[in-house]
C-alpha cells in the first residue's frame, strides 16, 4: 500500500507542475494577433481569414509553441505564413511536399514554397522541407511529430487511390498521443463514393473511416469551418466556389456570395498504447 500512495502523492505533486508547462507553452491570442497581421503574408490571404479561421482551427487542433508539427502539402504556404512563425523559437514547423518528380504542379509547389521561406528569413529560417512519394509516403523518423494537419487534402489523394497510404504515414510519424488535423470539403451526409469523388467534397464518415483504418481514434469534431451556403451541387464541383472560382465571370457574383466550401475540421489521436 505504501509504494501505491507515495506514487499517488507524487502524481499529485506533479500534476500543477505540468499543468504550468503546458500553459505556459500556450500561445496567446495576443501572438496569434501579430502573426495574422504579419507583413511578410501574402496580401490576398489575409482576405480569406474570415473562410478559413485559422486561429480557432489551431486552437481546436492544440497547437503548442514547443511542438513540431508537419504539414501536408502546404501547396503556395498559406498555413506556412502562420505556423512557421508560431513555432519558430521553441517548436519545429515541417512542411511535407511531394517529391517535384511525381508532376510539374508538384516541383512548382516546393520552388514557391522555398522562395517564400528564403524572402522572410526572420519568419522562415527555421522552417523545414521534406519531400515525399505519395505512393510510398515516408514523413520522418517514426515516432517524432507531435502533430501533423492537412488542409483541403484528402480529397486529393482519395481521386488518387493514395488515401490510406497518406493516412498510414501520418500515424506512424507521430507520436503516442499525438494529433492529426483534418480539414477538407464536407458532402452531404449519406452521399456515395463514386458520387462525390470528382467534386473535391468528401463526406465525413468516409475520412473517419480512413483515419481510423490507420489506427487513429477520433477525439472530436468542430464546426469552425462550417457554411450552410454551401449547395455542394455546381457544375464543377467545389472549384466553382471561391477561390478558384473555376467558371470565370459565369455567375461570379452567386459563388462569391456563398463563400467558400462547407468544411469539416477534425481532430484524431494516435492512441497512446
Amino acid at each position: 500500500m505504501k509504494p501505491a500512495l507515495l506514487t499517488l502523492t507524487l502524481a499529485a505533486l506533479l500534476a500543477p507542475v505540468l499543468a504550468h508547462a503546458a500553459d505556459t507553452q500556450a500561445i496567446s491570442s495576443e501572438r496569434y494577433a501579430e502573426v495574422l497581421k504579419g507583413t511578410w503574408r501574402a496580401p490576398q490571404n489575409g482576405v480569406r481569414d474570415a473562410y478559413r479561421h485559422p486561429q480557432q482551427s489551431l486552437q481546436f487542433f492544440g497547437l503548442r509553441a514547443n511542438q513540431t508539427l508537419i504539414e501536408i502539402t502546404p501547396g503556395a504556404g498559406w498555413y506556412s505564413e502562420l505556423l512557421a512563425p508560431l513555432l519558430k523559437d521553441q517548436g519545429t514547423y515541417i512542411a511535407a511536399v511531394q517529391a517535384p518528380s511525381v508532376s510539374d504542379s508538384a516541383r512548382k509547389n516546393e520552388q514557391t514554397l522555398k522562395e517564400k521561406f528564403a524572402a522572410s528569413p526572420a519568419q522562415y529560417a527555421k522552417a523545414q522541407v521534406v519531400e515525399f512519394d505519395p505512393k510510398a509516403p515516408v514523413l520522418g523518423k517514426p515516432g517524432s511529430a507531435d502533430t501533423v494537419l492537412t488542409f483541403r487534402n484528402v480529397h486529393n489523394w482519395v481521386l488518387a487511390d493514395t488515401a490510406p497510404l497518406m493516412f498510414e504515414s501520418f500515424f506512424k510519424v507521430l507520436k503516442p498521443g499525438g494529433v492529426l488535423g483534418v480539414v477538407d470539403h464536407r458532402a452531404r451526409d449519406g452521399a456515395s463514393l463514386d458520387e462525390i469523388k470528382h467534386s473535391g467534397y468528401l463526406t465525413t464518415a468516409y475520412v473517419v473511416k480512413l483515419a481510423t483504418d490507420a489506427g487513429f481514434k477520433l477525439e472530436a469534431k468542430s464546426e469552425i469551418n462550417a457554411n450552410a451556403k454551401d449547395a455542394k451541387d455546381y457544375p464543377e464541383g467545389v472549384w466553382t466556389l471561391p477561390p478558384t472560382l473555376t467558371l470565370g465571370e459565369k455567375d461570379k457574383a452567386k459563388y462569391l456570395a456563398i463563400g467558400e466550401s462547407d468544411r469539416m475540421t477534425l481532430r484524431f489521436v494516435k492512441p497512446a498504447k
